[in-house]
């Protein structure tokens, strides 16, 4: 239910996603952009409608202090930085700030560290406000997509959510090389990789298993890598013939022993590899294993060279959405189980 309010909101970080998130809050009807924070000296003072490529002048100038935003005065923080800072965070949250962000250490309180929880949620308290973390992945399709699934069913066993994602056209060879991988010889998996995404979606699916009775007793996290059959030329190099070429990542949220829910990723650079990994185009396929089983497939029905700019909004439109309804939500650590759901409001 719209309350036709406009929302008062400040944009933390403009990086792909942050970049994005802050143009849709310039152009939303129901928000109003009061403050930027950007981490980069080089973009202090420069106006929001251009970091945003919205095309306009907004009169919001970019800042990188922190207490000149947390003495404004706003309903929300779009909070979107590659890293969080707790004391940021609470310090936010006290001021009388909701915050919403895509960072991904709050989807399950329960499996927070007990000082951090007890940090954040007296920082909920004082300033009667909430905090919800939400995304895409993890998110939408870990847990918005999720619920109605299970709920046609009255016996459950296990959800699995395989994610593909086809990296030949992202050019960053920093990434792609050096931060995933790519490219290496063939050899166990860093442990890194596995613990980060143990992390990530563990939580988020965690969250799910809790909600539906199967509270999660153990996260289990395994990483896999695949050989490439031949030389591959990409975006961001050259994927040489015996090197890692696509790797998958599955973690389990488990109950008793027993996997009741699955994030299994399949990222890669070539789909010409040495394991059968019935590999896909980008996307998502989620099935529900019960006494209703249920199969969904989601492809992203885009061009190759409209798909670099695509793919931000799929990260940074949940959470711009989802702002009013954090707003109304009770102080607290909110998470998509005991909020109402995230309806989009459009001019």
């Amino acid at each position: 239910m719209s309350e036709n309010k406009n929302y008062r909101v400040i944009q933390w970080a403009t990086g792909n996603v942050g970049s994005r998130a802050l143009r849709m809050v310039i152009e939303h009807p129901d928000l109003e952009l009061v403050g930027l924070w950007v981490s980069s000296d080089a973009k202090v003072g420069k106006d929001a409608g251009e970091l945003s490529g919205a095309g306009v002048t907004t009169g919001i100038k970019a800042t990188n202090s922190v207490d000149d935003l947390i003495a404004l005065d706003a309903d929300a923080v779009l909070y979107m930085p590659s890293a969080s800072n707790l004391d940021e965070i609470a310090a936010l949250l006290a001021s009388g700030k909701n915050v919403v962000t895509t960072r991904g250490d709050f989807h399950n309180p329960r499996l927070l560290d007990p000082a951090i929880r007890a940090k954040i949620e007296e920082a909920c308290a004082a300033g009667q406000t909430s905090l919800y973390s939400t995304g895409s992945s993890p998110g939408f399709i870990t847990e918005a997509l999720i619920i109605p699934l299970l709920a046609q069913q009255r016996r459950h066993e296990c959800v699995t959510i395989n994610e593909y994602a086809d990296m030949t056209s992202r050019n960053s060879p920093e990434m792609i090389f050096n931060l995933m991988g790519f490219g290496e010889p063939i050899g166990p998996m860093h442990p890194g990789r596995v613990e980060h995404l143990k992390y990530d979606f563990g939580n988020t699916i965690s969250q799910i298993a809790d909600a539906i009775g199967l509270e999660c007793d153990e996260i289990y996290g395994e990483g896999e890598q695949a050989a490439a059959l031949n030389d591959k030329e990409i975006a961001a190099g050259t994927i040489r013939k015996g090197t890692v070429a696509a790797m998958r990542i599955t973690i389990e949220a488990r109950h008793k022993g027993r996997a009741v829910a699955r994030m299994r990723t399949h990222w890669y650079c070539s789909d010409d590899i040495a394991e059968d990994w019935n590999l896909r185009e980008s996307g998502w396929k989620v099935v529900t294993e019960g006494d209703t089983p249920i199969e969904v497939n989601i492809t992203f029905p885009v061009s190759e060279e409209e798909y670099p700019r695509y793919t931000p909004g799929l990260t940074a439109h949940r959470p711009v959405n989802a702002i009013p309804m954090v707003c109304r939500a009770a102080p607290g650590i909110r998470t998509t189980v005991d909020m109402e759901q995230v309806i989009p409001r459009f001019s």
